[in-house]
């Protein structure tokens, strides 16, 4: 399916919601106005003024004000998109009436010039989408707005909006219809674990990873972005960062953030690293080895190994023992060993792949050697993979999310900048194009 968007990210990595209002406080917009002053890597890629959930049902008229105020003072500084999200619920037709006059009234103000979109939370199935597709129609046409200029992101956080991911290829692009204007699909795991009547014995939300999954699946077919729902674990950054990795092997490469902190976290990890490291399998888990004299070395307990004669090894991996000789050792210390390539490895192999597709040559092969040391043996692996053009097209992923944000973010070009230097941006901005 063809879909003629309006927008032109590819990628977002932040999704930074601010109470609208704040009780009890001589400024009620404080937290937005220190949001729309944040900058380079503490600013999101979208940021979400909330006047819904976070922000109490008593406040929100006070909220809208405080958007427009605010967003109309700093919104042309602030480096990232601006979507507020509005109040909306499928059974509910006052409540999504209330969410049409919030929209209407930031459309009607100065703030609309730098809004991007709204953010619909607790939609239904995909007539409910329609519904609120059709209240930006009129909200563009009352403010004058160019038709189909108003994106439209939506919570997913019941079982039926779940369901509606699956019908929008089919419903994207009828006559009928504006959700050509769709950009994101975020999950909200609070509520869809309320709507599911799911419960754990500690209380604790469910993982959910077939949301996840499905929301990413979603968006992949009908050429949207999608967006993990907030971790509210703020101080366990390691936590953090593990569920971005699993979110990344289901192609979401955005998640809700709820601090500046996390917005550092997240705008950072998706991008490829700086260097490159080696990972080996040791009880259970992933661990990485340490660059030591431009070898890598291991110091645990779950690996051991010695040799035992001429070119023979003892291999101890946890409780199992293996005598081998060194083509064996090799074979399965290569199944044990991983690399994470860098940026600077990732532009190398495809400007190797580009000129090799130049020459007429439509695959090749390419190796990565490394001297492994465990207990102070030392083995030298050599990993050989095949490059055609699927392999190309895929290492190009984590390259266009790179050109990406560069593209999108000139406030991140410094930052970017001390992380890898100006010689291998601009490579890895030209390769590939």
């Amino acid at each position: 399916m063809s879909v003629n968007r309006h927008y032109d990210r590819e990628f977002v990595r932040t999704f930074f919601t601010s109470p609208t209002a704040v009780e009890g406080e001589n400024d009620s917009a404080k937290m937005l106005r220190s949001a729309a002053k944040l900058r380079g890597l503490e600013a999101p890629d979208v940021w979400v003024p909330d006047n819904e959930d976070a922000t109490a049902p008593s406040m929100r008229a006070e909220g809208i004000d405080n958007i427009i105020e605010v967003v109309a003072e700093h919104g042309s500084d602030f480096p990232g998109e601006i979507h507020p999200r509005v109040v909306w619920h499928r059974e509910d037709p006052t409540t999504r009436y209330r969410g049409f006059q919030q929209m209407l009234r930031v459309a009607e103000s100065d703030a609309i010039n730098h809004v991007d979109g709204f953010v619909i939370p607790e939609v239904g199935d995909v007539d409910d989408w329609k519904k609120a597709d059709e209240f930006f129609t009129i909200v563009e046409h009352e403010a004058g707005l160019e038709p189909g200029s108003l994106s439209m992101s939506v919570i997913v956080e019941s079982g039926e909006a779940e369901l509606a991911m699956g019908d929008l290829r089919a419903e994207m692009g009828k006559p009928a219809n504006n959700l050509e204007r769709l950009f994101l699909l975020v999950d909200g795991e609070v509520d869809y674990t309320k709507d599911m009547r799911a419960m754990t014995p500690t209380g604790e939300l469910p993982a959910w990873p077939e949301l996840r999954h499905n929301t990413s699946r979603g968006a992949a077919a009908a050429g949207l972005i999608a967006v993990d729902g907030p971790y509210d674990d703020i101080r366990d950054v390691e936590g953090y960062r593990e569920r971005m990795t699993e979110n990344r092997a289901k192609g979401m490469t955005g998640i809700w953030s709820l601090t500046p902190g996390q917005v550092v976290e997240a705008n950072k990890a998706p991008l490829p690293p700086k260097t490159g490291r080696w990972l080996v399998e040791a009880g259970g888990r992933d661990v990485e080895l340490e660059a030591r004299d431009g070898k890598q070395v291991y110091e645990g307990s779950e690996l051991g190994l010695e040799v035992t004669g001429d070119r023979e090894y003892h291999l101890r991996v946890g409780d199992d023992e293996y005598v081998l000789d060194e083509p064996e050792l090799e074979e399965e210390l290569l199944d044990l060993t991983a690399y994470v390539p860098s940026l600077d490895d990732i532009v190398d192999s495809m400007e190797e792949f580009e000129a090799a597709k130049a020459a007429g040559r439509g695959a090749i092969a390419m190796s990565r050697s490394a001297t492994l040391v465990i207990d102070g043996v030392e083995v030298e692996i050599t990993a050989d993979r095949m490059w055609d053009e699927a392999t190309y097209q895929a290492a190009g992923t984590p390259i266009a999310l790179f050109q990406d944000v560069y593209e999108h973010r000139p406030d991140q070009h410094e930052a970017l900048a001390e992380m890898y230097g100006r010689d291998l941006i601009e490579r890895a901005v030209a390769v590939g194009e």
